[in-house]
């Protein structure tokens, strides 16, 4: 054997120029939902507050993590901004939000938080909101709460949340 027979069958080294060999990238499946989640979309509503009815609509930007197998398969936060139709101002709120497959099938929860209310000739009114929730590719939510100086409110709508970024 001579010796240019010896350096041909000699392996690549990380000093002799040959790169390394690479594995493969494995890929998760676009069935597996489990991650978090970053979403922003737009919400409508139809409100009634202060003995009237009015429409609302705004947007939110939700965090959420999902764990499709678990007890509580989502949890995370959202923070929304709608504005009334006819009723002077709008409202912001935050709330933190929990979900579950086990109680229908499909992913539904709960939502609970403080919300302000905004208007151009009045003070913010301070407030608090929880809801109810169904995840059907749309969100379809009934939402209750009580703002300062308004009372009570009930709130029918539909958010479209618009996945943002996955990770």
């Amino acid at each position: 054997m001579g010796i240019g027979t010896a350096a041909m069958s000699a392996t690549a080294h990380a000093g002799d120029g040959e790169p390394p060999p690479q594995a493969q990238p494995t890929l998760r499946a676009s069935s597996d939902l489990d991650g978090g989640y970053l979403y922003l979309g737009p919400v409508g509503a139809a409100i009634s507050i202060d003995g009237a009815w009015d429409g609302t609509f705004g947007a939110s930007l939700s965090w959420l993590r999902v764990r499709e197998h678990r007890p509580v398969a989502a949890a995370g936060v959202s923070l929304g901004a709608a504005r009334y139709s006819a009723r002077d101002g709008g409202r912001v709120w935050l709330e933190g939000i929990a979900g579950t497959r086990r109680v229908l099938g499909v992913l539904a929860g709960i939502t609970a938080g403080p919300l302000l209310e905004l208007g151009d000739v009045q003070h913010a009114r301070p407030g608090v909101t929880g809801g109810i929730w169904l995840f059907a590719g749309v969100t379809p939510f009934v939402r209750a709460g009580f703002v300062a100086q308004a009372g009570g409110f009930v709130e029918a709508g539909l958010q479209v949340p618009l996945p943002v970024w996955r990770f």
